[in-house]
This record gives structure tokens, sequence and C-alpha cells, in this order.
């Protein structure tokens, strides 16, 4: 019997700002090496013929195009900030056929502000024209979402709070600067695991390179890839310094493995 597999597609691997950033002229910004062309922070998830977006990034049309994505069943949302929500309305482009609605999971204080930043997706008003048609739904517990195993992983962002996902044997823990002790013991036996990394130097919100460094070995998942990278990596140059089993994301990078239940 031959094993489904889940296919991953890192859409973003850069930090809010995206790299190369506005107006800078560093070497990693004018880089010739399309790995250290990053946009803002989103996976896709494929399953048979269904997909799953997490987060729609600032710029999920340029990334929709690049990967020649036509369809998506279903996003999940890891937390509210700007990069990893502004893209919502290119979400009309994958509206249902029959007037049909796109389920969008959040936890509880995600979904509120989704609501009122894009009150207009929300309106009953039916002469608000092209929107996206979306079912806002509650993820605090395991659940099967299109086939998908999802279970939701609270994180600290900071002094907030964000949410990772596990699919199968695969995790995505993007925004975190440090993971609750009951959300490592949900973390065991991982074949890829996507972390946070923001860059070198400390930073409140998220885990820097050497504690992500850390926590990934604290994991111990068979791979591990840093996402979320500002224009202070290198992809050539650092990537080589990186310990066995841990390199860096970049987009368009795709990846397959077994889809195992964890839940």
């Amino acid at each position: 019997m031959i094993a489904d597999l889940l296919r991953v597609t890192i859409l973003g691997s850069g930090t809010s700002s995206g790299v190369p950033m506005i107006g800078c002229s560093c070497p990693v910004c004018t880089s010739t090496d399309q790995r250290n062309r990053r946009t803002r922070c989103s996976v896709l998830v494929g399953l048979r013929e269904r997909n799953i977006l997490i987060d729609t990034a600032t710029d999920l049309r340029q990334q929709a195009l690049r990967e020649q994505i036509t369809q998506i069943d279903a996003v999940l949302y890891t937390h509210a900030h700007a990069d990893h929500t502004h893209g919502i309305d290119d979400l009309r482009a994958f509206n249902p056929a029959g007037g049909g609605t796109l389920p969008i999971y959040a936890d509880a204080s995600t979904l509120t502000v989704i609501r009122r930043a894009f009150a207009y997706i929300f309106s009953d008003d039916a002469a608000m024209g092209y929107r996206p048609r979306l079912a806002p739904r509650l993820i605090d517990t395991p659940v099967t979402i299109c086939g998908f195993p999802v279970e939701p992983l609270p994180l600290r962002h900071g002094h907030e709070s964000s949410l990772g996902y596990r699919i199968g044997n695969f995790a995505y823990l993007t925004d975190c600067s440090a993971i609750p002790a009951e959300t490592l013991t949900r973390l065991e036996n991982l074949d890829v695991l996507i972390l946070d990394g923001l860059r070198f130097r400390p930073h409140v919100s998220h885990f820097n390179i050497t504690q992500a460094i850390d926590m990934a070995q604290i994991i111990g998942a068979r791979r591990t890839l840093l996402t979320h990278l500002t224009h202070d990596i290198d992809h050539a140059k650092h990537a080589a310094e990186l310990p066995a089993g841990i390199e860096f994301a970049y987009d368009g990078l795709r990846l397959e493995l077994p889809l195992t239940a964890a839940i």
C-alpha cells in the first residue's frame, strides 16, 4: 500500500519587510541568488487533490502566480499581524464555485482582529461587490480539515501569542520566541519542522538563529528549515555554517513526506 504524500511548498520565507527591503542596498538585498529573495511568510500544504494555505501573506498574489496555485480549500492563520493576513483579499480568486464559502481557521483573538480589520468581507451588504466568501471557524483542538489531520499548537510571540500547526509528521512554527512545555510534547517524531529564525541578533518576538538552532535540536525533527528570515541571512554563505539537519528555507522550496496522522 502506498502511503499518502503530504506536499509542502514554501511560498514565502521572509520577514515582515520582505527581502530585498525597500531602500536597502546591502549585499543580500542586491544579491542575484534567488534564495535571497524572500516574500512574506506562508506555506501551502497539499494532500491528494486538496490544498490548505497557512496565512494569507501580503505577497499572496505574487506567490500564487509564481507557484501556479489554482485551488485553495481552507486557510489556517497563525496570528493576526499584517504580514500574515493582509493578502486576504486575494482569496477571492479561490472563491468556491456555486457561491460556497472558503473556511478560515484561527484562534479567537485572531478571528476577532480579522473580522474587524476586513469588515467589508463579512458584511451582509449584498452590494459590496467582488470579495472573498469566507467562513471563519475557531480552531482550539485537533480537527480534520479536508482530509488533513490538523493540530493547533500554542506558541509565545513576544508579549503576544501565535499558533503553530502540526499536520501528520510536519510542523510549522513561525513567529515565535518561546514554545510552551505542553506544545513541545506534541512535537515528537517529526519528519519536517519549519521554525522561526529571524536573524543573528536577539529579538523580543522571534527566535534568533542561535535560539532556533537550540530549539530545533531539542525538538529533534529529521529535517528543520528556518524561516521568517531578514536580510541578515545570506543563504549561500550562512547555510554552510548550520549544523547537520538544519537549513534555511527559501521561496519555492517543495517538500514531500509520508502522511502519518499525529492526532
